[in-house]
C-alpha cells in the first residue's frame, strides 16, 4: 500500500486521516515495522512528514513476527530483550499503547493469539537495556518472589558529566521520594536504602564511561547517586542539568545475571553499548 504526502503533519494522523483502517491497526503496523517513509522504515507516531514524501505500507509484516527492538533470549516461559530509551515499560494513565508491554504482548499475540506476557522487572522510561518478560503467571511470581536471591548480577554502563575524583566506589543512601515523584537522598532511617558502585571505564576532557552495580534496585538511584557526587548522567535534565541538549538518557542496563529455575542454572544475558555512546566518548 502506497500513498503521497499532500500536505505536512505527523505520521499517525496524517495515516489515520487518509486511510480507511483503525487507528489501533495503524499503530500496529508501526509497531511492527511495516510503514516506511521515502523508503525509510520508521515506528515513530510523531515522525514529521513534508509533503512529496512517499509512504509505504508493508501489510504483510505483521505476519513476519518480528519486534522493532532486538529479543536476546526468548523461550516457551520467558523473553529477555533490549528496550530503547525512551519506551516506557508499562502503561501510564497518559500513555496505554505505546510500551514495552504492550509491544511485547502484540508481538506474541501475533505468533498465539492466546499468549500472555507478565512484566518481571522494569527500567525507567529513559533508561535503554535489558528487561526480562514472563509468559506466564507462574514463572513471574516465580522470579519476582525471588528476585534478590536468584539475581546476581545488575550491571549498567553509563556517560557522566566530567571526571571522577576516584575511580571507583560504593555509594550508599537512602532514597525517599516526593508526591511530584521527584527521589531524593534523606537521613538513615528514613527511605529506603540504596548502594551502588562504580568503576571509570574511560574518561575524556568532558565525560566519563562508568559502569555501575547495583545491590539494591530503587527508582531512580542510579541517576541520583551519580548526580549527589556531583558527575550528573549525560541526558539527565530530572536530577542533571536541566541544559543538557542530548536526545536521550545515556543509561543502559547491559548485563544481567539471573538463577533460571527453567534450565536450574545462572544464566548471563549480555547485550552491547549503544552507537551513541562511541560517539559521545570521542567528542
Amino acid at each position: 500500500m502506497k500513498l503521497k504526502v499532500n500536505h505536512d503533519s505527523e505520521l499517525l494522523e496524517y495515516l489515520y486521516n487518509n486511510l480507511d483502517m483503525p487507528k489501533k491497526k495503524i499503530k500496529q503496523y508501526l509497531t511492527h515495522g511495516a510503514i516506511y517513509v521515502n523508503n525509510v522504515k520508521t515506528t515513530k507516531y510523531n515522525y514529521k512528514l513534508v509533503a512529496g514524501m512517499n509512504i509505504a505500507i508493508d501489510t504483510n509484516n505483521k505476519n513476519k513476527k518480528v519486534l522493532p527492538f532486538e529479543i536476546v533470549f526468548e523461550d516457551d516461559q520467558i523473553i529477555v530483550v533490549n528496550k530503547p530509551s525512551g519506551l516506557l515499560t508499562i502503561a501510564t494513565s497518559k500513555e496505554k499503547e505505546k510500551t514495552l508491554y504492550h509491544i511485547v504482548s502484540d508481538y506474541l499475540k501475533s505468533k498465539d493469539k492466546n499468549a500472555k506476557v507478565f512484566i518481571v522487572h522494569r527500567l525507567d522510561k529513559d533508561t535503554s537495556g535489558l528487561v526480562l518478560l514472563a509468559k506466564n503467571e507462574k514463572i513471574k511470581n516465580q522470579l519476582q518472589e525471588n528476585w534478590n536471591e536468584y539475581v546476581t548480577l545488575r550491571e549498567y554502563v553509563a556517560i557522566v558529566h566530567g571526571k571522577l575524583k576516584n575511580t571507583n566506589g560504593r555509594i550508599v543512601q537512602n532514597l525517599n521520594e516526593t508526591k511530584t515523584n521527584l527521589v531524593y537522598v534523606t537521613k538513615k532511617g528514613e527511605g529506603k536504602e540504596a548502594i551502588t558502585n562504580y568503576e571509570v571505564i574511560k574518561s575524556s576532557d568532558n565525560y566519563s564511561l562508568v559502569k555501575i552495580n547495583i545491590e539494591t534496585g530503587r527508582k531512580n538511584q542510579i541517576r541520583v547517586a551519580m548526580s549527589t557526587i556531583g558527575n550528573p548522567i549525560v541526558g539527565d535534565k530530572k536530577y542533571g542539568n536541566i541544559k543538557d541538549n542530548e536526545n536521550r538518557l545515556y543509561l543502559h542496563a547491559n548485563r544481567l545475571k539471573i538463577y533460571y529455575p527453567i534450565l536450574r542454572k545462572d544464566i548471563l544475558f549480555e547485550i552491547s553499548n549503544p552507537k551513541e555512546f562511541k560517539k559521545i566518548m570521542n567528542k
